[in-house]
């Protein structure tokens, strides 16, 4: 059934909350109508192409309705549909928790589905202190957080969150984490890198606050969170991997559980099948979503090894039962969409695809690393970030208020590209579908995009 543009952003505008919006904007910002989506792109129904360079939220890894992916579900739904979890199973979720625990790194050999990411670590948060409390250590109730990190909007993911931006007006409402500094390597934050400082040196030198943390309050902390690599939500803030090496010995060192939180960075996006990978480390819980069925459908899962699997396993009567569960927990369709995209993932060498593109991604955009209102362009696999500042080199930042990012939105739309921003950090993050024609079009909307939005 085709749309009228104008219509369909008439009724949207009606009934719609749209998430993460402040809906007043779009009495001068237009509602961007879509009807179909195709490899790379998005299109609406004025027959309007927009480049999706963000994936959909970074969800869309193979490009907008994957043959294989539709097929794959289509032939699902005219099997099974939905059936509950508890007490019953199926054949695609058993073969995609298979698959998980052959593919990711470590021991991690339990799969407990939820419906998105921020449920996902949901269940980490309450595993880990439930695991605890079961081994005779209940006062294990606090979490370790990286200053700048975002884990998600429901009420424990966003505690163990520390970007004020979604925060913040929830406050009464959270526990509160032991916030310590990040070992960002930009160069706009306070406390950031220092101009020709490493970014190992860096991190090295800020994993000490990390250390001190962990030994003054370990008895009372049931496990750290962290983003590996990038904190995306917090402005695609980077780090190396040596702060999550040192991070993986320290928590051994002090019994400690590690949450890895890749729900935005697993499945090859930097530059790895997943980024604990680029340190060689394994974490007690995986919590993965986004990317796992390649940006169709909603799936999440929190992964976990058997040593915590086993804490909760005896009988009933014990009371030990992880008792949590959601409505659509492991959904037919949702798995047989995440096996068709771990068939995709098979069919070539995808992490080096990935480093490829991202090499020329760079040298796309390199001419910016001299432009006087860019304070930085940071890179890591496919996820390449430009800060805007007031004065690139002495990194003064604009006034949120005058949203400079936005402009580079607006042009991108105009033009034909999908460049949402991150305040006033500009970033790319495609589906690996994306040619090189494409990038070098996309970086050159974004490019004059910039200039645009910095020449008053």
């Amino acid at each position: 059934m085709s749309h009228s543009a104008d219509d369909l952003v008439r009724r949207s505008l009606a009934h719609v909350w749209h998430p993460c919006t402040q809906m007043k904007d779009h009495e001068w910002l237009p509602l961007v109508p879509v009807e179909r989506g195709e490899g790379a792109w998005l299109i609406g129904p004025d027959g309007k192409r927009y480049l999706d360079a963000v994936s959909s939220w970074w969800t869309n890894l193979f490009g907008h309705r994957h043959p294989h992916i539709v097929a794959r579900m289509k032939e699902q739904l005219d099997t099974l549909d939905h059936a509950m979890l508890a007490g019953f199973t199926h054949p695609p979720v058993v073969e995609l928790s298979e698959r998980l625990a052959a593919i990711t790194p470590g021991d991690l050999s339990r799969c407990m589905y939820t419906d998105n990411g921020s449920s996902a670590v949901e269940v980490a948060l309450k595993m880990s202190h439930h695991y605890w409390a079961l081994n005779g250590q209940p006062e294990r109730t606090r979490f370790v957080a990286l200053s700048g990190g975002y884990h998600g909007e429901t009420l424990g993911a966003l505690a163990v969150s520390s970007t004020g931006l979604y925060r913040d007006a929830y406050r009464p409402l959270l526990l509160e984490p032991l916030v310590v500094r990040a070992p960002d390597c930009g160069v706009m934050e306070p406390g950031g890198r220092a101009p020709g400082v490493s970014w190992e040196d860096h991190a090295r030198r800020v994993f000490r606050e990390m250390e001190a943390t962990l030994e003054r309050h370990h008895k009372e902390i049931a496990a750290v969170i962290v983003e590996p690599l990038i904190q995306c939500a917090g402005g695609m803030r980077m780090w190396p991997p040596i702060y999550l090496k040192l991070l993986r010995e320290a928590c051994d060192r002090y019994g400690v559980h590690l949450i890895a939180d890749e729900i935005a960075v697993g499945f090859c996006r930097t530059g790895k099948l997943f980024a604990c990978e680029w340190a060689d480390i394994a974490p007690d819980f995986l919590c993965l979503s986004k990317g796992l069925t390649g940006g169709t459908l909603p799936l999440a899962v929190c992964m976990t090894n058997e040593r915590i699997y086993e804490t909760f396993y005896d009988d009933y009567s014990t009371g030990k039962a992880f008792l949590h569960s959601h409505s659509y927990t492991g959904n037919p369709l949702t798995c047989t969409a995440a096996l068709a995209t771990l068939d995709i993932l098979e069919q070539q060498d995808w992490p080096a695809h990935v480093r490829g593109l991202g090499q020329h991604l760079y040298g796309a955009v390199s001419e910016l690393s001299r432009h006087p209102h860019v304070a930085e362009i940071r890179q890591q696999g496919f996820v390449l970030a430009i800060d805007l500042a007031a004065d690139g080199p002495g990194r003064k930042p604009y006034p949120a208020g005058e949203r400079r990012g936005l402009r580079v939105y607006q042009h991108g739309l105009e033009h034909g590209a999908l460049l949402r921003p991150l305040g006033n950090t500009v970033y790319f993050m495609p589906p690996y579908v994306v040619t090189e024609e494409e990038i070098d079009w996309l970086a050159g909307v974004a490019i004059e995009g910039i200039e645009r939005a910095t020449a008053d």
